[in-house]
């Protein structure tokens, strides 16, 4: 079987989990999705008013009662930080497939961070790999319920739960 490395993200967090063989086959439930580990993305997970030192301005007023907007690039400092969040899944994928033996890499991510990620992932790593996507926002599944939803998909191969029956 090959190696797979799950990486399921959202702008805020990234799991990563591998399809692991069991060692019994023929006695044990599997293959498993196991987690590895995660990653935050500590810039995105702070309120605006925490990461801005005030609170979203453009309101000021001139005479007469008008009032002036500007913007103040918000929105371009959240995608820098989208960007920065990227390349760290993207070097610690390559971690995880160098130290895993890792042949196929399944990205589930919501459909703006897999637009995000799509570049540097395929220029990393998209010659040493097979590389497939699916742009829903998983995070909150635990590692079963997202194995489910994957073989669901064919994306992943189901999992196999062997019962014993009674010797006849």
């Amino acid at each position: 079987m090959n190696r797979t490395l799950v990486a399921v993200l959202n702008g805020t967090r990234a799991r990563f989990l591998i399809l692991e063989p069991v060692d019994f086959p023929e006695s044990e439930a599997g293959p498993n999705l196991i987690e590895q580990e995660a990653l935050i993305n500590e810039e995105n997970e702070l309120l605006g008013q925490d990461l801005w030192a005030s609170s979203k301005t453009g309101r000021n007023r001139g005479s007469g009662g008008q009032s002036h907007s500007y913007d103040d690039h918000r929105d371009n400092h959240l995608v820098e930080f989208g960007q920065r969040f990227s390349h760290s899944i993207v070097s610690r994928i390559q971690e995880l497939i160098e130290s895993h033996q890792i042949r196929q890499v399944l990205i589930v991510s919501e459909p703006q961070m897999l637009g995000i990620l799509r570049e540097p992932l395929s220029a990393k790593i998209g010659k040493t790999v097979t590389i497939s996507e699916l742009g829903k926002d998983l995070c909150q599944l635990s590692a079963h319920d997202l194995h489910e939803y994957l073989a669901s998909k064919k994306l992943l191969p189901s999992r196999q739960d062997l019962r014993v029956l009674p010797n006849s």
